[in-house]
């Protein structure tokens, strides 16, 4: 059984229980963030919506309660999502590759309109948390997506209009590539400078050693934190890098790097993963 064809659908910050913060600094380096959004699941979130993807802030409520696994990750770069269409088929696909996922789950978000609240749904078909240390792999299927990709929310200081790459960096590379190899096929992978790159829709996927990493990225790298396996880095489309270091300095945003085609942003001042800005 082949897996329905994937895209990325959204990427996840854990915040733990800093949201008030994690969405101040957001707002500084240019993102124009959705209302706070309320799990039944019992986390809590803020988005970053792009053109057909999106950046999650999740956490736990302030003061206990909810979804209190998400403290049991380091702050920073935790989920890849990808999308689909099709969570059951998606499932299937996967147990007939041999990798281990749950069935779908359904959970909702009210989400406030102005003519009154309605309830986003979204089934979920996720990797065990074992999977890899670097974070948490799985499949999101969006029964309303009207709720979520509304054009107020698409507009962003920074331009930021998608996510073109996500860096994972390991130790041994090999073993994640393996695994996007079974879930993906052979041909969605391919070699690149210090590991390999699964490329799904608009979307890649890279997982390198850290010497790689470091190379990228230099000091402005977020650190492994005594993983062997971590998500470090987000490369993100934009309508011009100008336009994102303007938006940048104007937050106070110290950037750590910038060429023609490039902004760099430490992951120390992005509650833990490294942001390229691109062109």
């Amino acid at each position: 059984m082949t897996l329905p064809m994937p895209t990325l659908d959204h990427v996840v910050v854990n915040v733990h229980d800093r949201m008030d913060e994690a969405q101040v600094l957001y707002g500084r380096l240019g993102f124009t963030l959705t209302p706070r959004g309320y799990h039944s699941l019992g986390s809590v979130n803020h988005l970053a919506i792009f053109g057909t993807d999106y950046l999650e802030l999740i956490g736990a409520p302030a003061g206990g309660g909810g979804r209190r696994d998400i403290l049991g990750w380091p702050v920073g770069l935790n989920g890849l999502v990808w999308g689909t269409e099709d969570s059951a088929a998606a499932a299937a696909a996967l147990a007939a590759a041999g990798v281990e996922a749950s069935p779908p789950n359904e959970f909702t978000r009210p989400v406030e309109l102005p003519g009154g609240p309605r309830d986003a749904v979204f089934r979920t078909v996720r990797l065990p948390n074992e999977t890899t240390a670097a974070g948490r792999l799985y499949f999101c299927h969006h029964l309303t997506r009207d709720l979520v990709w509304r054009d107020e929310w698409r507009r962003h200081a920074n331009g930021t209009v998608g996510v073109l790459e996500s860096v994972i960096a390991a130790e041994e590379p090999a073993r994640l590539a393996g695994l996007f190899a079974r879930m993906f096929g052979a041909a969605a992978v391919r070699p690149v400078a210090g590991g390999s790159r699964l490329t799904v829709g608009l979307s890649r996927f890279d997982v390198v050693d850290p010497r790689e990493l470091t190379a990228r990225f230099g000091a402005a790298a977020a650190p492994a934190l005594g993983r062997r396996e971590w998500m470090a880095a987000l490369v993100l489309r934009t309508q011009g890098v100008d336009m994102a270091e303007a938006a940048l300095r104007a937050g106070g945003i110290v950037v750590a790097a910038r060429t023609a085609d490039r902004v760099l942003v430490g992951s120390e001042q992005t509650m833990g993963v490294t942001l390229a800005f691109v062109g």
